[in-house]
């Protein structure tokens, strides 16, 4: 009877479980749109100094 019984408990715990890789190559798509503003500001004798020497930059 104990026999029985662990072979009953034995059935029921080894459930069949099957791993394998898949066929294709995963794929993830990552569409990323990256934006950057830049804001800048010129003191009036910093204006000033670039009008008066344009070669500056």
């Amino acid at each position: 009877m104990k026999w029985m019984i662990g072979l009953a408990l034995t059935g029921t715990a080894a459930a069949c479980v099957n791993v394998a890789a898949p066929d294709k190559p995963i794929v993830i798509n990552l569409n990323i749109n990256v934006t950057q503003e830049v804001v800048y500001r010129l003191d009036g004798e910093a204006k000033s100094l670039i009008k008066q020497n344009p070669g500056i930059f």
